[in-house]
């Protein structure tokens, strides 16, 4: 409970994590709100369901409260959303001069604070994937000051979770993009760094993880414990093994 983790890609795509922590928590039985930037419903509803989940039924049942951020940005530029809704859209500062994103926030913590009627466990907040954000507008800091008022709420007042993934490309030029990936890369409990084997494609590895835990955080003597493994996306899961230890090399 409490915890931040940052799940961050390189050279690859690491959405297989967010599927992965969509799952676990709607399994789990807790409060999700997913914030999904990247793609549409039916996406994830369908790569869920090949993991025994139905994102629909999660949402009728009022688990899941997924906000669609391509179609809430057509809609906004559309002038299609508030007309709905009669509410201003989460997205409202890709119209607006101030790169604010205190309407995300609010949509953010509205979805996540528990009626007297709710019994799920802990809340949790995912989102696929910050990145977007600054394609879309927002300033590094916006994003920063967003993060971390969701952290507050999230994590300390609610005591649930945040999953953010990332994405990020250390010989970039761009330098907001970096900024925000380091800056939140300092602050996670638990980073899951996923990498494009530097030796390019193969068959049966299709990269490789570190898990790095931040036990430096908690203000002890100790150095964060980082584990390195390699792994192959299968179609209804992922493999994971010790560096040189893949089927081909066995």
């Amino acid at each position: 409970q409490g915890k931040f983790t940052l799940l961050r890609d390189t050279r690859t795509d690491g959405s297989f994590l967010v599927h992965h922590f969509l799952s676990f928590y709607l399994r789990a039985g807790c409060k999700v709100c997913f914030v999904a930037l990247l793609q549409s419903f039916s996406h994830y509803n369908i790569v869920a369901q090949k993991l025994g989940v139905s994102l629909t039924a999660a949402k009728e049942r009022g688990q899941l409260v997924f906000l669609e951020g391509l179609k809430s940005c057509l809609d906004l530029l559309f002038g299609e959303e508030e007309e709905q809704s009669g509410q201003p859209s989460p997205l409202q500062f890709m119209s607006e001069s101030a790169s604010n994103l205190k309407a995300l926030f609010d949509f953010v913590r509205t979805s996540l604070t528990p009626t007297g009627s709710d019994s799920w466990k802990g809340p949790v907040l995912l989102v696929d994937d910050l990145s977007v954000l600054l394609s879309l507008g927002a300033t590094p800091v916006a994003v920063l000051d967003f993060i971390h008022y969701c952290r507050v709420a999230v994590c300390s007042q609610l005591k649930g979770n945040i999953v953010v993934l990332v994405h990020s490309n250390e010989d970039s030029e761009d330098e907001e993009n970096e900024l925000v990936v380091n800056s939140l890369c300092h602050h996670s409990d638990l980073i899951l760094w996923v990498e494009g084997l530097a030796t390019g494609f193969c068959k049966d590895v299709h990269g490789q993880i570190k898990i790095i835990r931040r036990v430096s955080l908690e203000l002890t003597a100790e150095q964060d414990h980082i584990q390195i493994y390699q792994y192959k996306i299968q179609d209804k899961n992922v493999t994971f093994f010790a560096r040189g230890l893949s089927a081909a090399v066995l």
